[in-house]
């Protein structure tokens, strides 16, 4: 689906964020600079229904944590990751058990990814971005 601009990805997020529950996990693919912070943010100010929250990149804290009236969201960026393993230590099992997991850099969990996902890649098409959606979810129609 192409994202020919911001509003557009805020759209998707928006949709998306209606059709999130607890344990599902929303894995973000993408080269830098593709949009996947941008997504991440449309989804969890939707979520929480501001839409000025402030949402930063987990690219140093690895992972932010939002309580919203959807549900529990845990915003991971795991650019910095060496091993997969390392996840644990940031409370991936307690985002998988009880929470909505948003993850930036998904490739880097390896085996550890589950199956039961929404993979999410974004590429840069021209000024704009394209977003493809695949994998097992329980989104319906975005």
């Amino acid at each position: 689906m192409p994202l020919p601009d911001e509003a557009a990805t805020e759209r998707l997020g928006a949709a998306l964020a209606g059709r999130l529950r607890r344990r599902d996990v929303v894995a973000l693919v993408g080269g830098l600079g593709a949009g996947k912070t941008t997504l991440a943010r449309a989804i969890l100010r939707a979520a929480s229904g501001e839409p000025a929250l402030v949402v930063p990149s987990p690219t140093f804290t690895l992972v932010e944590v939002y309580d919203t009236p959807r549900g529990v969201f845990w915003h991971f960026d795991l650019y910095r990751l060496e091993q997969p393993e390392q996840v644990f230590e940031l409370g991936w099992e307690e985002a998988r058990a009880d929470g909505i997991a948003l993850v930036e850099w998904a490739e880097r969990l390896g085996p550890l990814l589950p199956h039961e996902r929404l993979m999410v890649t974004l590429s840069i098409e021209g000024d704009g971005r394209r977003a493809t959606l695949e994998g097992e979810a329980r989104l319906g129609e975005v």
